[in-house]
This record gives C-alpha cells, sequence and structure tokens, in this order.
C-alpha cells in the first residue's frame, strides 16, 4: 500500500467475513488500535475480538456512528462489509441521518456513502478505500480456479462484463448473469444474491456471472466483493462460472471458496 499506515483506524464494520478480515491485515501491516462501531443485526459478533474497542449502534443512527468515531481518536476510518439494502426503506433513522437523505435527489451506494464520507471530514476523519490492507485478497488476471472456462463461457463473460459496464455505470448494480448469450438478470436494489438466484429460477443450471466495478467507481466504498455466502449463492442457483475485474475485486476467505464448480 501507498498509503501510510496510520497508527490508530476506525472500522465501520457490516456484513461478513470482510471486517474481520481487513482488521487482523490492518494489525499484520503496522496499525497499533481498530476501533470499530458495529451494527446490531448485521456485523458479526467475532469483531469483538478484532478489534480494540466495538461501539454497537443500529442502523440508521448516524449521530451516534460520528459520536463514536470522534470519540475513537482515530483520524483515518475504512468501511467494510455490506449493511442490507432494505434497511434504506426499513430502518428507524434518527435526525443526523434523516437530514443527509433528505439532501439527496439520488439514494444510490454512491450518493449515501459519499454523504457519509463528509459528515466523517466535518468531525475531523478522512475515509480512506475500502480495498486498503487488502491487496493480497484482490486477485490478479487468470484463472483462479482448477477448471478453465469453456469458450461459450467465455463469450458469455465478454457480454456479461458489456453490460455489467453499462448498468453498474447507470448505478444500477455490479452484477449480470448470463447464459448462451442471453442476459438472465441485471442486479438491481435487491443485491447480488437475489439476482442470481431470480436468474436460477427463470432458466436453471448453466448460466454464468461477471461482478464489475463502475468506471471512476469511488474505492472508499462498494468495492466489489466476492465470498463464501455468494458462492454458496451461485452454486444453489447453478450457476457454471463466475468472472471479476482483476485488482478491483475482493475475495473473501478464498482458502475455503471451494474450486469445484466456479472458474
Amino acid at each position: 500500500m501507498t498509503t501510510p499506515v496510520p497508527e490508530s483506524l476506525a472500522l465501520i464494520a457490516g456484513r461478513g467475513a470482510y471486517p474481520l478480515l481487513l482488521a487482523a491485515s490492518a494489525r499484520a501491516q503496522g496499525v497499533r488500535r481498530v476501533c470499530a462501531v458495529a451494527f446490531r443485526g448485521e456485523t458479526d459478533r467475532r469483531i469483538g475480538g478484532a478489534a480494540d474497542e466495538v461501539t454497537w449502534i443500529r442502523v440508521g443512527q448516524l449521530g451516534r456512528m460520528l459520536d463514536a468515531l470522534r470519540d475513537s481518536g482515530a483520524r483515518h476510518a475504512v468501511m467494510a462489509g455490506q449493511i442490507a439494502p432494505k434497511h434504506l426503506f426499513s430502518v428507524r433513522m434518527d435526525a443526523a441521518m434523516l437530514a443527509l437523505l433528505m439532501r439527496l435527489r439520488e439514494r444510490n451506494a454512491e450518493t449515501i456513502f459519499g454523504a457519509v464520507a463528509e459528515e466523517l471530514k466535518r468531525v475531523g476523519i478522512d475515509l480512506l478505500p475500502a480495498s486498503l490492507f487488502m491487496e493480497r485478497h484482490m486477485p490478479a488476471a487468470g484463472v483462479l480456479t482448477r477448471r478453465a472456462p469453456t469458450p461459450r463461457e467465455r463469450d458469455d463473460f465478454t457480454l456479461g462484463f458489456t453490460v455489467a459496464r453499462a448498468t453498474s455505470g447507470l448505478d444500477i448494480g455490479q452484477t449480470v448473469v448470463v447464459k448462451q448469450g442471453t442476459i438472465l438478470a441485471v442486479e438491481a436494489f435487491e443485491g447480488t444474491d437475489a439476482a442470481v438466484l431470480r436468474a436460477g429460477r427463470l432458466a436453471g443450471p448453466g448460466g454464468v456471472a461477471v461482478k464489475v466495478a463502475k468506471r471512476g467507481h469511488d474505492m472508499r466504498f462498494d468495492i466489489p466483493v466476492l465470498g463464501l455466502r455468494t458462492l454458496k449463492t451461485l452454486r444453489k442457483a447453478g450457476i457454471a462460472a463466475v468472472a471479476v475485474e482483476a485488482g478491483r475485486c475482493i475475495i473473501l476467505e478464498r482458502e475455503r471458496c471451494s474450486p469445484r464448480r466456479t472458474a
């Protein structure tokens, strides 16, 4: 990494293994103190063993989050792990979060998290790239599994990347599923897993999935992530192969991701 390693790091911890892996990697690279803000019902409880301090809040409590981060003494923060998109419409938000949303004409990951980043800056905290400390989890170009894609799958990957780059640029979603030259599903607000399962119901097994980051993507948040949970969903939907962009996607728990059916 080229950014100087901070002595203290604030971690805004969402779902899954990503926050745990980032905390461990940050320590290995010289961060001495990790202070986490965790979300009830979302963040893995193991965050308590990965961070020096943890403040638990509800999704939507922006004011409490800013207070906790300011009180942590850290001057740099990283967002790691997803928050379920449905919360935008289903949780009780505090006055600070409601005021933030009222300022936004469009509400998507980039606009919402970008506004949160501005709020962090106002309390003296710089939001660092979500990929920071995670370089070894970001694969280079090449086949990552025992089976290489077939020529048909490669053609579907090419089509999938074309469509995914277009739709991600419109802030629709990062994932596209293709089968034999037909676009089966484009990820929307429901998220990757739901889009993949929808494709499986439509056309059965044999499709491929493509996941991208849009051009000009703000790497401080919402970087594409592929982990064990998503791979299980891909298998459940009968997806035969998946492709991501080299150096622009984090693969979590790679040693646990069986290569038998994905490429």
